[in-house]
C-alpha cells in the first residue's frame, strides 16, 4: 500500500474545496454546503445554495420562470465541462459520464460522475461498493 496516496476522505474534501473555489472563479458565487461521496467507480456530488443571485432574483420574479431555467441550463453547461476537468486532475481518472442538474426550488445542484476506474487512494476499501472489498 502506497503511503503516499491520498485517502478517500482527503480526495473527497480537496474535490469540495476544488469546486467550492470553481463556483467562485467562475460565477462570482459562493455556494453552501458541498458533499463529495466516492462510490466505486462514481461520485456523487451535492452542491447546496448553488444558485447564483441573478438565478434566485429570476426565480423570485413573476413569470420569469422559463428564462432562469434557460440561465440555469446555460450555466450548468459551463460548469459541467469545468467539473469534469477539474474531476479527472484530482482524481487522476478519465470521466466517462456526468448527470449534472439543478433543483430551483431548493437551489441544488447535483452531479453523478461516472468514472473510467475508482481512483486511486491509500484506503480503497472504505470507498463503498469498491470492488476490492468483494
Amino acid at each position: 500500500m502506497n503511503q503516499k496516496l491520498p485517502t478517500s476522505g482527503e480526495v473527497e474534501r480537496k474535490l469540495s474545496q476544488n469546486i467550492l473555489k470553481l463556483y467562485k472563479q467562475e460565477l462570482e458565487h459562493l455556494p453552501g454546503k458541498i458533499t463529495c461521496q466516492l462510490f466505486d467507480n462514481q461520485l456523487a456530488v451535492v452542491i447546496e445554495n448553488a444558485l447564483t443571485a441573478v438565478e434566485k432574483t429570476l426565480a423570485e420574479a413573476e413569470d420569469q420562470g422559463k428564462t432562469v431555467e434557460k440561465l440555469n441550463l446555460a450555466i450548468n453547461d459551463v460548469i459541467e465541462f469545468k467539473l469534469k476537468d477539474l474531476i479527472e486532475e484530482i482524481l487522476a481518472v478519465k470521466v466517462q459520464d456526468i448527470l449534472f442538474d439543478t433543483t430551483l426550488e431548493t437551489g441544488r445542484t447535483g452531479a453523478i460522475v461516472t468514472l473510467e476506474n475508482p481512483p486511486q487512494v491509500r484506503n480503497p476499501e472504505s470507498i463503498p461498493k469498491n470492488k476490492i472489498n468483494n
